[in-house]
């Protein structure tokens, strides 16, 4: 494969985001990467893809910038772009916690495990394994017996902690998510909250599947990333699908947001199904004036009532 789709960040000060993010898209551009990089003062978060040569040679320049001394790159092979574009942005945090009193993770952050040793905490039964992730991207994969938050945005996340405390009563608790940063400042949370067993999965999701003493065992599902390819297969042992299409329940990794810009739920769908419910997660989102789905396929009123009919709308 000729092209390769990067997953990094780095918790480094930064002392002028907006100019340090004008001078990176320079230089991404320069290299022909699209992709999506944040900056703020607590360091960079990014998923950037790219020629082979071209990824290879921004790593390098990475690395040798002291400020990035020990960055990590998660690198999957793809045969084409994983973007449309290319966003460099300047950011008050890298992952939106939005607390009244803000978590260094280079202070204060949650026993990293490896591979190896949290596939053994999924079976530890003083443990509770917490996906630090949306609701969408766990519906599509999670690790088996992972608790699933009832979150859209990461930000939501202690509010529903404060709310379900009783979960992790007396417990040891492992979070993860996709690339690992996410845990880095919530597991420093959690701590600071005074929870007193509190780990961490290494490089997240996506290390955990490429690690050889693991290779993804374990996981259910496909794993949810932020870029046109959507999912990602983990599990090299025993792939499962547990995704279900949001209109009929059957197995469905595909992934498409309501056709209602109002709502623009994300859900999975095949493409039938899609097409068949116009696109809309509800009968008032099929039957909304400004249906995108409706619009981009010219549908005449006329035909839209019948399909409606159809589905008994």
């Amino acid at each position: 494969m000729d092209y390769q789709v990067l997953l990094y960040y780095h918790y480094t000060p930064i002392a002028d985001p907006q100019a340090f993010a004008q001078e990176h898209l320079a230089v991404c551009r320069s290299l022909n990467l699209l992709g999506r990089i944040l900056v703020a003062t607590e360091g960079i978060n990014g998923t950037v893809s790219g020629r082979k040569e071209d990824t290879e040679a921004y790593m390098v320049m990475m690395q040798a910038d002291d400020r990035f001394q020990g960055i990590v790159f998660k690198i999957d092979a793809a045969t084409t772009h994983a973007f449309k574009k290319l966003f460099v942005r300047p950011r008050k945090e890298l992952v939106a916690l939005n607390l009244a009193e803000d978590v260094d993770p280079r202070v204060t952050t949650g026993e990293y495990l490896t591979p190896a040793a949290f596939r053994e905490r999924l079976f530890d039964e003083d443990t509770v394994i917490l996906d630090a992730r949306n609701d969408y991207e766990y519906d599509l994969g999670h690790f088996r017996g992972a608790v699933r938050p009832d979150i859209r945005h990461f930000r939501e996340l202690p509010e529903w902690i404060a709310k379900n405390k009783e979960l992790f009563a007396d417990k040891k608790i492992v979070t993860y998510c996709t690339g690992g940063i996410r845990c880095e400042k919530f597991s420093g949370w959690l701590l600071k909250e005074g929870f007193q067993d509190v780990a961490q999965l290494e490089g997240g999701i996506a290390t955990y599947g490429k690690a050889p003493e693991t290779r993804g065992e374990f996981w259910e599902g496909a794993m949810y990333v932020f870029d046109e390819r959507i999912a990602v297969e983990i599990n090299q042992v025993n792939k499962s699908i547990i995704g279900q299409d949001w209109f009929d329940q059957t197995p469905c990794e595909r992934y498409v947001n309501c056709g209602n810009p109002a709502c623009n739920r994300q859900m999975l769908a095949s493409a039938a199904n899609q097409e068949k419910y116009l696109g809309g997660c509800s009968p008032a989102c099929r039957k909304a004036a400004n249906n995108r789905y409706i619009k981009e396929r010219q549908w005449s009123a006329s035909e839209v009532a019948a399909r409606l009919a159809k589905i008994g709308e």
